[in-house]
């Protein structure tokens, strides 16, 4: 068993980010295996930086759900055909969705082990274990491998950045006249959830109290945060919101911190090994903090949403972090 292995989370980016530890354990339990991953298709550009996958498909999530039959179907066909023809010994189901466990079992593979949020997606797997969410999801996945008979090493959190995306930044970087010499720190201002997000007045006057200290600052985000970020460009800062997600990470490993709220970047910036000042809300659970590096988190004292940290503590994290910065920061 597992010399073919299908691995399944098809979103969101830091989820994404948060299997390389158990996709690290499972080279290890299987140095020979072929090992696929099935993902959302805009995830497909991260796993470049996965190096013990060997093959990645693609899930055209948006076209599944136009509920438009000449297009559902096909796509349909396609998928469930490259799954019944991947013959894999073992399919590891991370998301535990209904759709995810409905792929694992159409697979056919004889062993289908799962993360289970529902008793009734357990039929789904020959081991289904509950997900536990008071642990970090990075630690519950390898929680499930353990548990599924797999033996677990030294942990290994490493996403290798392709040097198409790091030639990518450097070009950024000349093109804005930046210096790569100087310290940087990169600001994702906006997550995925406005309960998560941290006022952009205060990542403003945060950044511009840097500046005047000689911080040379950039405004990261997606596509969709370029109009929220015109103040930011207005202030002349630099913006590099909607570039490609691999060059993101590229300009993430050429600064020297990262600041933000619980973002895919902020996770994938500490699995290149850069030092970060995430901004948590205890509303949030244990599995919103750093992955291993709990530490680098910033929290409000009231115990409310990240709306309520203060400007004050934030601008000390980023102070000590650009201090303790060595380009290897490990936590």
């Amino acid at each position: 068993m597992g010399t073919n292995i299908l691995l399944i989370r098809l979103k969101a980016i830091g989820d994404v980010v948060l299997t390389l530890p158990a996709v690290h354990a499972l080279r290890e339990n299987f140095p020979a295996a072929k090992i696929t991953f099935l993902t959302s298709k805009e995830n497909v550009p991260l796993l470049a930086g996965f190096r013990d996958v060997n093959e990645v498909i693609a899930l055209d999530r948006k076209l599944l759900r136009t509920g438009n039959p000449l297009t559902v179907v096909p796509e349909l066909f396609r998928l469930l055909r490259r799954l019944r023809g991947g013959k894999y010994d073992l399919v590891v189901d991370f998301q535990g969705y209904g759709e995810t466990a409905w792929l694992a079992r159409l697979t056919g593979a004889p062993q289908r082990w799962g993360s289970v949020y529902g008793r009734g997606r357990k039929w789904a797997y020959t081991h289904g274990i509950p997900r536990d969410n008071q642990i970090q999801i990075a630690d519950f996945n390898l929680s499930l491998l353990r548990q599924c008979g797999l033996e677990i090493g030294v942990v290994q959190n490493e996403f290798f950045l392709p040097a198409a995306a790091r030639a990518a930044a450097v070009k950024f970087f000349t093109e804005q006249q930046l210096d790569l010499r100087k310290p940087t720190l990169f600001i994702q201002a906006f997550t995925s959830s406005p309960s998560k997000n941290w006022p952009l007045e205060n990542f403003l006057k945060l950044a511009a109290h840097f500046r005047d200290a000689g911080v040379q600052i950039i405004f990261g985000g997606g596509p969709g945060d370029v109009a929220a970020l015109e103040p930011a460009r207005a202030a002349g800062f630099v913006v590099a919101a909607g570039v490609p997600l691999l060059t993101s990470a590229g300009l993430v490993q050429l600064s020297t911190v990262v600041l933000g709220g619980v973002t895919g970047l902020l996770h994938l910036a500490v699995a290149q090994k850069k030092r970060i000042v995430m901004l948590v809300g205890f509303a949030a659970t244990e599995p919103a903090f750093p992955y291993e590096c709990k530490a680098w988190a910033v929290t409000p004292v009231d115990g409310l949403e990240a709306t309520h940290i203060k400007l004050e503590p934030v601008i000390a994290a980023c102070a000590q972090a650009l201090s303790e910065a060595n380009g290897n920061d490990a936590c």
